[in-house]
């Protein structure tokens, strides 16, 4: 079993590798930081903390046989196998990221610092990759189901998201469009909305309910309730609409609900432009959503795989 089925390794610059990038020298690199009251020794840190962790995690798959390394910069672009084993060594948005453009494939997370990042979807250490590739291989190691989100544009564009989709403007203007679900159509104006799925419904999602409900909360609400995150293989979504704004041509009562793959979530943009749609904070990788265009949300098909 060990080797026969290719490991592909996907990687990310670090933070003092991005700056490097960006001016040029190491050295103009760290006048930059400094100049800004930052800490240089912590970047440094991380960095070499990153290295030493790449180093083990190579050694484990030069000892496994075939594999690939693959910078997430290149992710939209790469084919995988469908018996590819993925492995991403980095936060754990590198596995929301990564999980998207794969297809059932098995996923390793592997924590390059336990110290610095808390790494809810890495639960493996880089000196632990050896002995858990051959249990991964051979399909004996467990795993979780992980849902996924999809936005379908009426011209045939899709994109999933692991954690969530953000519909809106992609620049600081009020976001405009026609909005329906389970019977119900609204024409609304706001910042823009957020289509959560389970494991996302922990992250942006929860930071918009627990504000809204802390606003409830002090103008005297009388029944708040606590909020409850989704399971991450809950065959649904969620949405919320961020800063409704109600006016003579724009309603506020469709601003929260469940999504399933029999009621969809429906929008009609009415944005001229600057409308978007991007999934997991990635706004350099979006779809166009501007004046006319149709998108529905829904649960996807495609389901992610964690290794645990």
């Amino acid at each position: 079993m060990r080797g026969e089925r290719r490991v592909i390794l996907v990687v990310r610059q670090t933070r003092l590798q991005e700056l490097v990038a960006r001016h040029n020298t190491l050295a103009q690199a760290r006048f930059y930081l400094e100049h800004l009251g930052a800490d240089f020794a912590d970047y440094l840190r991380e960095d070499e903390a990153y290295s030493s962790s790449l180093r083990v995690t190579v050694e484990a798959l030069e000892a496994w046989g075939r594999y690939q390394v693959v910078d997430r910069s290149l992710l939209a672009n790469f084919v995988f196998d469908r018996s590819d084993i993925v492995v991403a060594l980095g936060q754990d948005g590198l596995v929301a990221n990564t999980m998207k453009y794969l297809d059932g494939q098995p996923l390793v997370g592997l924590n390059p610092e336990a110290s610095r990042w808390d790494g809810i979807l890495l639960p493996f250490e880089p000196r632990e990759l050896g002995p858990v590739l051959p249990e991964v291989a051979a399909d004996r190691r467990p795993t979780r189901s992980v849902t996924m989100a999809e936005a379908l544009l009426g011209d045939g564009q899709r994109l999933l998201a692991v954690n969530d989709l953000f519909i809106g403007p992609r620049t600081h203007t009020s976001a405009l469009y026609e909005i329906s679900h389970a019977g119900r159509t609204e024409l609304q104006s706001s910042s823009g909305l957020i289509v959560s799925t389970g494991m996302g419904s922990t992250a942006w999602m929860k930071s918009i309910v627990t504000g809204s409900v802390a606003i409830a909360a002090a103008m005297g609400a009388q029944e708040v309730h606590a909020y409850a995150p989704s399971d991450w293989d809950a065959p649904t979504l969620t949405f919320a609409v961020r800063e409704p704004f109600p006016s003579r041509t724009s309603q506020v009562n469709l601003v929260f609900g469940r999504v399933d793959a029999r009621e969809p979530l429906r929008l009609r943009s009415r944005m001229p432009e600057h409308g978007v749609i991007f999934s997991d904070g990635m706004e350099n990788d979006f779809l166009r959503f501007t004046a006319g265009m149709e998108a529905q949300v829904a649960p996807a098909q495609r389901r992610g795989c964690l290794v645990l």
